[in-house]
């Protein structure tokens, strides 16, 4: 009798880390092909284009003076990497619903999977991408910064977080309202210029700092700066509100995402 009160298999052990490593090989091979070179691809891509604008700009316009130092560049860097991990990482959480659709009718598969896979992938591709470019930087012209390490990883992990965040917010949203999706890409336009990419936070009038401090960017820039530029203390950056803002808007999506999931696969 016991033998047949025996269950057939063991429940498997590390299911949804599993789940998740699932998640990421099928989103490597389906974005960037089954070969290393596809996903090389992706990260020499964005290192291509900004090389591309740093000439652009730094040779073709002979703009020589950032906001700090004296390497464009190293400047333009600074601001740009944490910019673009905020936004991809938006992008990508947002999209994982539709991106993953097919496979979430699964038990074994939940929609924070599918989430988690994809914003760990972005992050580790995004994090390649401004190790080589700084790298780059710093031995293409030479130079010596004295680097905070702290304040650079904080940068990183607090520019992921918030597009987290924002990003889980809005792959409720984007599921639920097409135009809620063309209005966010609308809105996020101005950001390379509302951001302090091409100067820094202090050279805003005084008029105009108040409400551009709202700007999450604003501090993930600041921040990155900081690690970069050791006379440079940007004390209007907030990590308390980096964080609320990115656990607010978490927190809203998870509570719409658990209700209406089921409804949003079943569309």
């Amino acid at each position: 009798m016991d033998e047949l009160l025996k269950p057939v298999s063991r429940p498997r052990s590390f299911k949804t880390s599993r789940t998740i490593v699932a998640l990421i090989l099928r989103e490597m091979q389906t974005t960037y092909g089954r070969n290393a070179g596809g996903y090389l691809w992706a990260i020499l891509n964005p290192v291509g284009a900004l090389a591309m604008f740093v000439l652009v700009i730094a040779v073709g316009l002979r703009i020589r003076t950032p906001g700090l130092g004296t390497n464009f560049p190293l400047f333009y860097a600074t601001g740009y990497l944490p910019l673009q991990l905020t936004l991809t990482t938006i992008s990508k959480v947002a999209g994982s619903l539709n991106y993953s659709k097919p496979l979430l009718n699964y038990p074994g598969v939940q929609y924070t999977d599918a989430i988690i896979a994809r914003f760990v992938l972005n992050f580790i591709t995004q994090c390649v991408v401004g190790v080589i470019i700084f790298v780059g930087i710093h031995v293409l012209w030479d130079l010596n910064t004295i680097r905070n390490l702290p304040a650079i990883v904080a940068s990183f992990v607090l520019a992921a977080f918030v597009g987290l965040g924002i990003g889980v917010l809005n792959c409720f949203l984007f599921s639920v309202s097409s135009m809620w999706q063309s209005t966010w890409g609308i809105l996020t336009r101005p950001l390379f210029l509302l951001s302090c990419i091409f100067f820094i936070f202090e050279d805003v009038p005084s008029q105009y700092q108040d409400g551009l401090w709202w700007n999450p960017l604003i501090h993930v820039v600041g921040l990155m700066r900081r690690g970069f530029y050791a006379t440079y203390e940007a004390p209007y950056v907030s990590i308390v509100y980096l964080v609320s803002v990115s656990l607010i808007c978490m927190t809203l999506g998870l509570l719409f995402l658990n209700r209406f999931h089921l409804s949003i696969l079943n569309r």
